[in-house]
């Protein structure tokens, strides 16, 4: 993945970017890990490349130190493109940093008599040149007006003192656009249910400590809600297919993918083959894709696909919420915050810890009917786990 090109007498190698995926084609160089100058070991990490999905570290080739940066942050780069040099021994580190002042200096100095010159005569002469040549090619190319257009929208806020622009990092631009698309493509709607946890969390607190115990991993309320999400998906199994031109693709696979919001924007990696899973083997896997996904390790394959999409913003509180599908999936399950509410059970009125929930689906291929019975499904398989032992 990493390409070390030998230079002069073979002390020199070139860092490079690496491979970042079969659908990424050029990263952003989004900031150096390293300084020139400071020493590195092999495959340490010395600049980070921000793609569309991923963040992905640029090692170095070989131990040594960082003779210069030949690439600048903001950068765009595609793998094989060189953003450093490393010296083996370290020898050429001093001499680098001299030469490149002294052009500096060297290129500082010619320009002020060319300028004092350009000052005294050439210039009345150029601006009387510039000033004849400017209405020809004014009146000529209407391609200039979109380009203001397009600047002027943005500085129309007037500048104040205590507001920072900041550019969209490429998740953030790449996320903000297939949400638009996915308005602008399907037929959206959302359907509601709620759902009483008062099973499940007894379920989790009778069994977490035996849980933890013999499978190493807490027992949460998310993979409930994967199983019953499964289970849901086999009943309905429209709700697992898509559209591809004027055919439908129905999926014998249900591969589930889970929102997680990180620092940098949200990322959804997937848990394949959850039909398979059991409840450790699903809070197990995204235990392990949760962590990957805050810390900028999970790779672009372990994002790849899904086949249903379940976001839970009760983690952060969200009462209630209509999610957006994640394409090309038809349908997301919304999660919320459990909130104790007074419920009538058995003619009386008694506290219950209950959780909105919502389905948003693709109305060109789901109707309403079959997104009412999923939620349906979903309600009854978290309210009496037993369901799932019996199949039933």
């Amino acid at each position: 993945m990493l390409n070390s090109n030998s230079t002069g007498n073979g002390d020199v190698v070139d860092a490079v970017v690496p491979f970042m995926g079969e659908s990424i084609s050029d990263g952003t160089l989004a900031k150096f890990l390293k300084n020139p100058g400071d020493r590195v070991e092999v495959d340490e990490p010395i600049a980070q490349i921000e793609t569309d999905k991923v963040t992905i570290d640029v090692a170095s080739p070989e131990a040594g130190v960082i003779q210069k940066f030949v690439a600048k942050e903001g950068d765009t780069v595609e793998p094989g493109t060189k953003i450093a040099v490393i010296s083996k021994s370290g020898e050429g580190v001093a001499h680098v940093a001299p030469s490149e002042k002294t052009p500096d200096k060297a290129a500082s100095q010619p320009p002020p008599p060319a300028d004092k010159s350009d000052e005294d005569k050439p210039k009345p002469k150029v601006e009387s040149a510039s000033a004849l040549e400017k209405p020809k090619k004014a009146t000529s190319p209407p391609p200039p007006p979109p380009p203001p257009k397009r600047s002027a929208t943005e500085p129309q806020l007037p500048p104040k003192e205590r507001e920072r622009r900041v550019p969209m990092t490429r998740l953030r631009k790449r996320v903000a656009t297939r949400l638009k698309d996915s308005q602008n493509t399907f037929a959206l709607l959302t359907t509601f249910n709620e759902v009483d946890m008062t099973n499940l969390m007894k379920l989790r607190s009778e069994y977490k400590d035996a849980f933890l115990e013999k499978h190493g991993v807490k027992l949460g309320l998310m993979s409930g809600f994967v199983k019953a999400a499964v289970s849901g998906l086999q009943n309905q199994p429209i709700i697992n297919a898509v559209i591809d031109g004027d055919d439908i693709i129905y999926r014998d696979y249900i591969d589930i993918s889970i929102a997680v919001g990180t620092p940098k924007g949200l990322v959804v990696p997937v848990i394949r083959g959850a039909e398979k899973m059991n409840f450790a083997e699903i809070e197990k896997e995204i235990n392990t894709l949760a962590k990957k996904a805050s810390n900028g390790t999970i790779s672009i394959d372990e994002m790849a696909g899904g086949s249903f999409t379940i976001s839970n913003g009760g983690v952060y509180g969200s009462l209630l919420s209509t999610p957006i599908i994640n394409p090309p999936q038809s349908a997301i399950l919304g999660m919320h915050t459990i909130v104790s509410r007074p419920m009538v059970v058995g003619g009386t009125i008694v506290p219950r810890p209950m959780m909105y929930i919502a389905l948003t689906y693709d109305h060109r291929l789901i109707d309403g009917r079959e997104a009412v019975f999923f939620l349906r499904r979903i309600k009854d398989v978290v309210e009496d786990p037993r369901r799932l032992l019996l199949d039933i």
